[in-house]
């Protein structure tokens, strides 16, 4: 058996030096890392002096065998051929890794471990690299893309695009003012046009008219903390005891959570005249609506939750869970909330059955048409509105003109740049 070495920049160059140089019989004794590389020791079998006849041997000839392999000496189960190992190399290289080539324990102790190459993994950081700067610059040119559509645009439609830009400035989203903008006459001028988007609008909002007082029975006003739900509330119950009575309005409180939720309620219910009860749960709540199943209005006051907070779900399911009366459903919002917020509590909400909504503080609003775009699109029927903290007389019923003009005053006073400092009279006379 003789034995030679073999060097190569990576074990598979070595390897396949030893499949040219001594054929797919060599027998790896040993494998060794260098610093330049890797050494490889194979053997391979001397060619046989004598060949066996057909017919017997010579006489006084021995017979020749077959040198044994390495692996057949020391007893070793693994595979001792060179084209084993490169079928196996072959098959750990499909998975972009470099396999361990099993020796003798007797000859080299040492394992080779598996390890992407390094060529490899630098590869693939330029590729993700130029990934990224790829998406960057596709970002940008689909921004300058659409930049170039919008002046295309307002070349062509000038008024159009103008018409658009008041609308945006005037707090209506973006969407809603393509919309309502693509029904302007032609023919109409800028005053003309202006006027007509503006009674779209108003015909474009849903109105309760009245409702909750008109129509009695238990009502329930829901919504995040700090909407100026319990002072609602309150202004409701006053307005209901002026019309039937105060012996025929009762408030219930599902707020546990706050820190003298009840004592405030229950103040509001001893200065109006009328019954004010707690319930911790869906059974103390469905015991106390048997209790005023005689009473013309019931109001329930709720905990204020985030629409991404966990407790509101339990307090959904028990309004959802009573069955013994029918609770209406409102929805209490901020007039002056940011207008993805009212999207994400609009639709936080809506997983059970909203018959309205409320806006609150109005009086604290430099723009209107968020909340007129977050009830158009989501299509929530505004029932009443509130300007002020005086209990009842700041809260009226909803009107769509009255809503479309508030958000022309407010745009005239706050967002038009030459009006500024100059005195507001009077709201838009078109709606």
């Amino acid at each position: 058996m003789k034995i030679r070495r073999f060097y190569g920049k990576d074990m598979r160059e070595a390897l396949n030096q030893v499949k040219d140089e001594l054929g797919g019989d060599a027998v790896i004794m040993s494998n060794k890392k260098l610093a330049d590389g890797v050494e490889i020791v194979a053997a391979y079998d001397k060619e046989p002096m004598f060949k066996a006849k057909d017919a017997g041997q010579e006489p006084g000839s021995a017979a020749v065998k077959k040198t044994p392999s390495l692996s057949e000496i020391i007893g070793d189960s693994g595979p001792d051929s060179l084209k084993a190992l490169l079928e196996k190399q072959a098959k750990a290289s499909n998975q972009s890794t470099v396999a361990p080539i099993k020796t003798s324990s007797a000859l080299n102790p040492e394992v080779i471990k598996p390890a992407v190459p390094q060529h490899i993994s630098d590869d693939r950081k330029a590729i993700d690299e130029m990934r990224q700067e790829l998406s960057s610059l596709r970002n940008v040119l689909q921004f300058q893309v659409a930049g170039l559509i919008q002046q295309d645009k307002k070349r062509n439609h000038p008024l159009h695009g103008y018409l658009v830009s008041r609308l945006e400035q005037m707090g209506i989203a973006s969407e809603l003012a393509e919309e309502v903008v693509s029904y302007a006459p032609e023919s109409a001028d800028e005053r003309q046009a202006w006027l007509f988007l503006l009674r779209l609008l108003s015909n474009k909002i849903q109105t309760r008219d009245d409702d909750i007082l008109s129509e009695s029975g238990v009502i329930a006003l829901m919504g995040p903390t700090g909407t100026g739900k319990t002072t609602t509330i309150a202004k409701l119950a006053a307005q209901g005891a002026q019309r039937y009575g105060a012996d025929q309005v009762a408030l219930i409180t599902l707020d546990s959570y706050r820190i003298a939720a009840y004592e405030q309620i229950a103040t509001y219910g001893r200065i109006i005249g009328c019954a004010v009860k707690k319930a911790k749960d869906a059974n103390e709540l469905s015991d106390l609506l048997y209790q005023f199943r005689n009473k013309r209005l019931v109001l329930i006051d709720t905990a204020g939750f985030g629409q991404r907070d966990t407790r509101l779900i339990k307090q959904l399911d028990t309004l959802n869970q009573n069955s013994c009366a029918t609770i209406k459903k409102y929805l209490v919002m901020q007039a002056n909330s940011q207008y993805h917020v009212m999207l994400q509590t609009i639709s936080a909400f809506k997983r059970i059955s909203l018959q309205g909504c409320i806006f609150t503080k109005l009086d604290e609003c430099y723009s209107l048409g968020e909340a007129i775009s977050a009830a158009i699109q989501h299509k929530l029927a505004i029932s009443y509105i509130t300007d002020g903290q005086r209990v009842p007389e700041d809260l009226r019923v909803a009107e769509a003109k009255y809503l479309v003009s508030s958000a022309a005053k407010l745009y005239k006073k706050y967002g038009l740049i030459h009006t500024t400092g100059n005195k507001v009279n009077n709201a838009v006379v078109a709606v």
